[in-house]
């Protein structure tokens, strides 16, 4: 059975993990820090507590409704496949540029991977 506590087990990317009110990608834009790669910004707030979670933008930029979603879709993925190297309390809003919706996963893996392996909010570039 899935793990709701979204502690890293199971295979859901359960609604604690989401980024679901504006307020808060306001707060991760407005408060955290900012990180550029080819296809995408990605700002990290440290909060007290609780799960890492997620929130995705991608605008018309990025392509159609179905190169939108895919993208969410791949990122989502990432998250929930690396959940464990985000630190609890981290809300991560990751915004799509142009030509992201082309991606595939291992490219998605390999662009973000770097920010996780620099622990995102630990290093400065």
């Amino acid at each position: 059975m899935d793990d709701p506590s979204g502690n890293g087990s199971g295979n859901r990317f359960p609604r604690s993990c989401r980024i679901s009110h504006r307020r808060d990608f306001q707060a991760a834009r407005n408060g955290g820090r900012r990180r550029h790669t080819p296809h995408f910004i990605v700002y990290v707030l440290k909060q007290q507590n609780g799960p890492a979670r997620l929130g995705i933008t991608a605008s018309r930029k990025v392509g159609g409704a179905v190169q939108r979603n895919r993208i969410k879709r791949l990122l989502r993925e990432f998250f929930r496949l690396h959940r464990n190297s985000f630190a609890d309390g981290q809300v991560i809003s990751i915004v799509a540029k142009q030509g992201a919706g082309e991606l595939c996963y291992a490219q998605v893996r390999d662009e973000l991977g770097c920010l996780i392996s620099s622990r995102l909010s630990g290093q400065t570039s």
